[in-house]
């Protein structure tokens, strides 16, 4: 989470230096896709190591 306060005054300079509204869409795509492929990917493993307890 300090992560991502941080790093909203760069995004919101890429927005205000952006081309075109593609560029923003990127920008936008860019700065939140990693937080979640880390929550999907802390998911499955959850999800693997409950189902491996459950059955075990």
């Amino acid at each position: 989470m300090l992560f991502a306060i941080l790093q909203q005054p760069d995004i919101q300079k890429k927005m205000e230096e952006a081309p075109d509204s593609a560029y923003e869409i990127g920008v936008v795509i860019g700065s939140y896709l990693p937080f979640v492929i880390l929550a999907a990917i802390a998911y499955v493993i959850y999800y693997y190591n409950k189902k491996k307890r459950g059955s075990g």
